[in-house]
């Protein structure tokens, strides 16, 4: 059976979550600017729980972004430093998409607009439809003006507006039947998706994990 391990630390929560066995065990806690020091010791705790050694883990999935820089950066390091050392595969998974399962397992939401605040007056934000218990995204995720974000081409239906993004609602030029603007992503979430990506064949080298920042102007530098 397989053993995964997942962990985010892109936005103000920090949740770890495990599969081991066919059981799956999760730690949430909302920290900000303590992920640094909680990571670590979360897993260990979450480890010594399931009674298994970090060896056992087959491939980690974490929160590639977007959110804030440097918690999608504390992540990455520690993924990639757990991954090289085991020698293991890792599974790179979008903190909208994270936003969007979960409000599928809480509210029952087959279609969400899934929206993080990315400060400096924007959001990030992407559209995801339930397809077989996951949630796919529609079009593309991007970093825009609250003003400037729309539903996918074609949209029908009820959706659900899930994330810290939700706080421009009056803003946000979308109809949606309900939303949640307090949802964090969770490592529960997380591990759902990681598993569809697993059974895929998506795992990727640790060197090959990277950050999706979607705001290039701020994460890269200027060309001369």
């Amino acid at each position: 059976m397989t053993t995964l391990l997942a962990l985010d630390t892109a936005t103000e929560a920090c949740s770890v979550a495990l599969l081991h066995d066919g059981k799956v065990l999760s730690h949430y806690e909302v920290i900000p600017r303590l992920h640094a020091q909680k990571l670590l010791p979360m897993i260990q705790t979450m480890l010594a729980e399931a009674g298994i050694a970090l060896s056992a883990v087959d491939a980690i999935a974490f929160g590639r972004g977007p959110g804030a820089f440097t918690g999608v950066r504390i992540a990455i390091g520690v993924v990639q430093g757990l991954a090289f050392a085991l020698e293991r595969p890792v599974l790179p998974v979008s903190n909208l998409a994270l936003l969007a399962q979960r409000a599928l397992r809480e509210h029952g939401a087959e279609q969400v607009a899934a929206a993080i605040d990315a400060r400096m007056d924007e959001v990030y934000w992407g559209c995801y439809q339930q397809q077989a218990g996951e949630m796919r995204l529609l079009g593309s995720e991007a970093v825009q003006a609250p003003e400037q974000v729309s539903l996918p081409p074609g949209a029908a239906g009820d959706w659900f507006g899930a994330g810290t993004g939700w706080g421009y609602a009056e803003r946000l030029p979308v109809a949606v039947s309900g939303q949640d603007a307090g949802m964090l992503p969770h490592a529960l979430d997380l591990l759902t998706l990681a598993r569809f990506a697993w059974d895929r064949g998506e795992g990727i080298a640790p060197d090959l994990a990277q950050p999706v920042y979607l705001r290039d102007k701020v994460a890269t530098p200027k060309a001369r």
